[in-house]
């Protein structure tokens, strides 16, 4: 998580909210790193997440990555759940819920959906606190008049 952590660090320099993600393979190497870049890119899915399964999709050359698990740093949306749940990743950790659009845990459990054929298991809470304090901070100053 400290790596997706790293990650957020250069969201927020980039003035993208500070979301990063990495991508382990079952042995445990790193598949890929990214974090959100949705304004640099000016695309609405450029998550952390899932430019992260662009890239190990192309590193393996192929598009399933079955046994791999994503360290993100917040709750993933519903559209990186569905990306998740299409990639075959077996696992995901995440730092801090996302009360406003988390699809694992915080509003919905995405993976109850009866017409997935995958479901990946979820660990929440890995560096809640630090992850979930660069992300208000960020937001507050945004947020800030001036």
């Amino acid at each position: 998580m400290s790596l997706a952590f790293d990650e957020a660090c250069l969201a927020a320099q980039h003035d993208e909210a500070p979301v990063g993600a990495v991508l382990l393979a079952a042995d445990g190497s790193i598949l890929a790193k990214a974090h959100n870049s949705n304004i640099a890119l000016k695309d609405p899915t450029a998550h952390a997440e899932v430019l992260c399964l662009r890239e190990a999709g192309q590193k393996l050359g192929n598009h399933r990555l079955t046994g791999s698990i994503l360290a993100v740093t917040l709750e993933p949306c519903l559209m990186c759940v569905g990306a998740l749940v299409h990639a075959r990743v077996a696992g995901v950790v995440f730092a801090a819920a996302d009360p406003k659009a988390g699809a694992l845990v915080s509003n919905l459990d995405a993976r109850t959906l009866p017409f997935l054929n995958h479901r990946p298991w979820v660990l929440q809470g890995v560096m809640a606190e630090e992850c979930g304090a660069m992300l208000k901070r960020f937001f507050l100053a945004r947020r800030k008049p001036g």
